[in-house]
């Protein structure tokens, strides 16, 4: 079988032509499908030979928390007609890169041991833009083995403060 990736350009490619007047109202209602289309449980539900693909569109898009657009209804009938939903999650983040690229930002993952309040993230965010020389889309995500401190990721760029690093950082001196 191709590789995930491969199957899923021409889609997010096409919904990226299709919806340039608009991609943050996409965007909008591409996420929640591609979590929904995530779950493992839907995959086996969807693979299961019984089982239509009106009922799989219908349990989608009852799932999906947000109001789908006639739009975004035959994107995913045809996505689930072409047997391509496990290439779902995938397609989101190949649209989710061509609009980051049109728009000269990128997506940047913050893994924190703590919390991160609305003012810190916002300091946090300038410094980050600064520092990767261009506009970020932030978001938090928790991670208590990192006993203290921020990992950030943008793309294939990583930026490691946590105690956790420091403490490899360490030990490596220590043993060599």
């Amino acid at each position: 079988m191709a590789e995930i990736a491969t199957i899923a350009r021409p889609y997010a490619e096409a919904l990226y032509q299709s919806a340039k007047a608009d991609l943050g109202a996409a965007a909008a209602w591409l996420e929640p499908l591609a979590a929904v289309a995530g779950n493992e449980q839907l995959q086996q539900f969807a693979s299961n030979p019984k089982v239509t693909d009106q009922q799989v569109f219908d349990v989608i898009a009852g799932v999906a928390k947000t109001a789908l657009p006639e739009t975004a209804k035959n994107f995913l009938r045809t996505v689930i007609e072409n047997g391509r939903l496990e290439a779902l999650p995938e397609i989101a983040a190949q649209f989710r890169a061509l609009k980051n690229a049109q728009a000269g930002s990128s997506d940047a993952v913050v893994y924190s041991a703590f919390p991160v309040d609305a003012a810190a993230l916002a300091s946090l965010s300038a410094v980050l833009e600064k520092r990767f020389g261009r506009k970020l889309n932030v978001r938090v995500e928790l991670d208590a083995g990192l006993i203290g401190g921020i990992r950030v990721v943008v793309g294939d760029e990583v930026l490691d403060t946590s105690v956790k690093a420091r403490l490899e950082q360490m030990k490596t001196a220590l043993t060599a």
